[in-house]
């Protein structure tokens, strides 16, 4: 079964790549971003876990650290800075995904068949 990520996006200064990224689920984030501040945010957030990238929101996503979270948002405090994200960010919707997109057997390996110098016997 498929499932809807958002992202949002949040972008602390205009000059820099640095961007935070938190996932949420879109309808409730909806709701919540068009002023229906009594749904908790643990429902609207996938989880309170901020991830940070220097490339971008396309690039290598990794957690935030406490100290860039205090440099960036005055608090360490995920619930603060998820808040923070909410209110100021951009949505950016994704694809839906589904466990049948990820091989879950690495054990297959590259499905590359190496023929070289063998002929077509040696596969």
């Amino acid at each position: 079964m498929a499932r809807e990520l958002t992202k949002v996006v949040y972008k602390p200064d205009t000059q820099k790549t640095e961007e935070y990224i938190i996932i949420v689920n879109p309808t409730e984030y909806k709701k919540w971003s068009e002023g229906d501040r009594s749904i908790p945010l643990a429902e609207v957030v996938d989880s309170f876990q901020v991830f940070y990238s220097t490339s971008g929101n396309q690039g290598l996503l990794g957690q935030a650290s406490k100290q860039q979270l205090e440099n960036d948002f005055g608090s360490s405090k995920d619930v603060d800075v998820v808040e923070i994200i909410l209110k100021k960010g951009r949505d950016q919707p994704g694809d839906a995904i589904s466990r049948q997109t990820f091989v879950t057997n690495a054990a297959r390996g590259s499905a590359v068949i190496d023929n070289k110098g063998k002929g077509l016997t040696g596969i």
